[in-house]
């Protein structure tokens, strides 16, 4: 599968490692939203999830190995390039050092369970994405999408959160953590599903393409189509 043959594959590619790269740096803030206490990634992050449904439907595995690996580098970058402006000298009439560190400051092992969960929860995603049509013969999208959600979020916040915060919280406040947090992205990706069925159903028409993974390598180390 070449990305040349499509129109739109570049562009939503770019999309979502923009969107994915915008969500760490939201994800600092502590949001109230009712009764939950939530992560400002919660607004943006769960989307990506739609971008990996799309991808997987409509261009296959391939195109969403693609993807993931670029967010994961992008994200990467990100992370590196804000440790290293953070540790050179602030000019001395510039006042906000504190202030920039704190939005660009990651803590290092947040950003290695983000990274870690990023990677896993997002092919998670993809393979159920894609054995789930094969199974399904390409019928009833709505199990696709939401079923492959319900496993890849549920790789995603259980390892983000047992990675990060293990040792720090009591069992039982990790669990409540978890629970709601993969609650809200699922309950998300629920609402959105009349959305992506708009989306995946015009790319297809537009690219003139549905595709089907039977030869597919599922192997998330093999860059070849």
């Amino acid at each position: 599968m070449s990305p040349q043959r499509f129109k739109y594959l570049d562009a939503l590619t770019t999309g979502f490692v923009v969107i994915l790269l915008v969500s760490n740096l939201v994800a600092q803030k502590v949001c109230q939203i009712g009764p939950f206490a939530v992560s400002g990634a919660i607004l943006l992050f769960p989307i990506t999830y739609i971008f990996g449904d799309v991808f997987t439907e409509v261009y296959g595995f391939a195109a969403s190995r693609r993807a993931i690996w670029l967010g994961f580098f992008g994200t990467s970058l990100l992370y590196l390039m804000g440790a290293l402006v953070i540790a050179l000298p602030a000019a001395p009439g510039w006042k906000n050092q504190q202030a920039f560190a704190t939005v660009f400051g990651f803590i290092p092992r947040m950003l290695a369970a983000s990274l870690v969960a990023f990677w896993a929860g997002e092919f998670a995603n993809s393979y159920t994405m894609s054995r789930l049509k094969l199974l399904t013969n390409g019928r009833k999208l709505w199990t696709r999408t939401i079923g492959s959600t319900v496993v890849g979020q549920a790789v995603d916040t259980v390892l983000v959160i047992t990675l990060t915060f293990a040792g720090i919280y009591p069992v039982h406040t990790l669990i409540n953590i978890i629970v709601t947090g993969y609650l809200l992205k699922v309950g998300y990706e629920v609402v959105a599903t009349p959305l992506t069925y708009l989306i995946i159903n015009g790319l297809k028409a537009a690219e003139k393409v549905d595709t089907f993974d039977r030869q597919a390598d599922f192997n998330p180390f093999a860059f070849s189509d």
